[in-house]
């Protein structure tokens, strides 16, 4: 077993870790690609005891301080959709959004630690507007994230803003689909990248987690269906990504990085978990943490059809490994992250556990990853259910 020095590990949650995945075949050979912890806590809601939580699960993982002390940190969030979109009368950040409470006990947290430098960021869904007035739009108050610490900033990520131009980000091993990605400044400038990602199923891609989250970092600007061809255009930020990333049907603007084979698959479950694995090699996520206190089944979003409902697992994950945070997750979820094409979650698109795992990101096997906390054993539910 390899040992990692932080607090919390147990020889007996390694092994209920280890054997919650026993019974059900593993689909590949044991990975060479890095391990870290994962943290796994039950918190049955959004109130007191969210932020003690959390500060025993980064104690588990090392330490805030040691991951942040003096460092500037850029937190990507999810706001997937439009702030007007909602799965009945279930609040956004009950369903497809990361909570705002989440959020903010984790920036302040991270004020507490040392941070030098905060940036709440997202791709706001459709929009041009900064990310306060988006935050509005949702019906949430800003201030408390950005008083939460100081030298608290929030950015949009489809717009430069003050900046010149975007910085490029390469893809290890030249990507599957894209040798780079061109990005917002503000996940150059930073020491740590931190994904607050909401526990949810996702229509191409199975799951959505830490990992998939980042694909929101994708400017609009270039990535976008009315992004310029010849070059970024900050007008372009109406509508979503599914032109150029989900169906390949142009290209990003021409200054990006573009398609290794333009010829390849067009299918957006062939490209999309190609696609997630591409960013979170190219921009690799120092620290995972996924809201699974209350989620939704059934999808991404309150636009997927079919057997979409609410659900309230009551389980925060965090990890400093995207690819095993996420692993971890999937199999909470109720899924064998060793599994691929034709295999839930992933019976109609490839997984993007496995891609990362390819460019080496990290371990997907249960077997290689330390868990802290509960045992996976413990807290794991079946979204499916």
């Amino acid at each position: 077993m390899r040992n990692h020095p932080c607090p919390g590990l147990s020889r007996r949650n390694f092994l209920a870790a280890a054997g919650a995945v026993s019974a059900v075949p593993l689909l590949g050979a044991p990975s060479s690609a890095p391990a870290a912890p994962v943290a796994i806590a039950r918190c049955p809601d959004y109130g007191a005891a969210l932020k003690p939580t959390l500060k025993t699960m980064m104690d588990q993982l090392g330490g805030l301080a040691k991951l942040v002390g003096g460092k500037t940190v850029t937190i990507k969030i999810n706001l997937t959709g439009s702030p007007n979109q909602r799965m009945g009368n279930t609040p956004a950040e009950h369903a497809q959004y990361t909570h705002p409470a989440v959020v903010g006990a984790v920036v302040r947290l991270m004020g507490e630690a040392g941070a030098r430098r905060i940036r709440i960021a997202e791709g706001c869904f459709s929009s041009s507007d900064p990310l306060p007035e988006f935050i509005m739009d949702v019906g949430w108050d800003p201030a408390p994230l950005l008083n939460a610490a100081s030298r608290v900033e929030m950015v949009n990520t489809n717009l430069l803003g003050s900046y010149k131009k975007y910085a490029r980000f390469q893809t290890p091993k030249g990507g599957h689909i894209f040798p780079g990605f061109d990005l917002h400044p503000a996940y150059e400038e930073c020491d740590v990248l931190v994904s607050i990602a909401k526990m949810k199923e996702h229509a191409t891609c199975g799951i959505t987690l830490a990992m998939k989250n980042m694909f929101g970092g994708t400017p609009l600007t270039i990535y976008g269906d009315h992004a310029g061809k010849d070059g970024p255009d900050e007008n372009g930020t109406q509508g979503g990504r599914g032109t150029i990333m989900h169906a390949g049907a142009r290209g990003p603007a021409k200054t990006a990085p573009q398609e290794n084979d333009p010829k390849s698959s067009r299918e957006d479950k062939y490209r999309m978990p190609r696609i997630v694995a591409d960013i979170a090699a190219a921009r690799p996520i120092q620290i995972s943490i996924i809201d699974g206190i209350y989620t939704m089944a059934g999808g991404e979003g309150p636009w997927n059809y079919g057997r979409l409902k609410p659900m309230r697992p009551g389980l925060l994950v965090a990890g400093t490994n995207a690819v095993c945070t996420d692993s971890v997750g999937a199999a909470l979820m109720g899924f064998d992250p060793m599994a691929d094409r034709g295999t839930a979650p992933f019976e109609r698109c490839d997984s993007s556990l496995r891609l990362a795992e390819e460019l080496g990101v990290g371990t997907r096997d249960l077997s290689r990853i330390e868990i802290a906390g509960l045992s996976i054993k413990e807290a794991a539910f079946r979204i499916r259910a």
